[in-house]
C-alpha cells in the first residue's frame, strides 16, 4: 500500500526489482492519486476515494506553492499549516476509504495480502 508522491517513485522501483525476480507483487491505491499508474510489473487495486484528480492536484500545487510564497515568517508559517492540515486531510480520507472498503479488505484477507 504506498504512499504517493516521492515514496511511491522508491517503491516502485523496489517492486521492478521484485518483478524481476518472479514475485507477484499487488498494489494497493486510491483512484485519484499523483503518481500510482498501473504497468505491467504489478497488478493494481485500486479503492475509490471522495475527491476529485483536480482537487488533489490543486492542493499538491498549493502545497508547493507556500514554500516561496511572499510574506513575514509568521503569515508563511500560518498558510504552511492550514495547508498541511488540508493535505493531511487527503491522506486521512484515503486511509479511511481503504479500511471501510469491505470488499478490497475481503480480497486482502482471502489471498492473505
Amino acid at each position: 500500500v504506498p504512499v504517493d508522491g516521492s515514496h511511491w517513485l522508491s517503491m516502485r522501483e523496489i517492486l521492478h526489482g521484485l518483478s524481476q525476480k518472479g514475485h507477484e507483487i499487488v498494489v494497493v491505491a486510491p483512484e485519484i492519486n499523483l503518481q500510482i499508474k498501473p504497468t505491467k510489473t504489478f497488478v493494481m487495486k485500486m479503492f475509490p476515494v471522495p475527491f476529485t484528480q483536480e482537487e488533489l492536484d490543486e492542493n499538491f500545487q498549493a502545497f508547493s506553492n507556500e514554500i516561496t510564497d511572499e510574506g513575514s515568517l509568521l503569515e508563511r508559517t500560518v498558510r504552511f499549516y492550514q495547508r498541511s492540515k488540508k493535505t493531511f486531510e487527503f491522506y486521512t480520507s484515503t486511509c479511511r476509504h481503504l479500511l471501510f472498503n469491505k470488499d478490497l479488505v475481503r480480497y486482502l484477507e482471502e489471498s492473505k495480502f
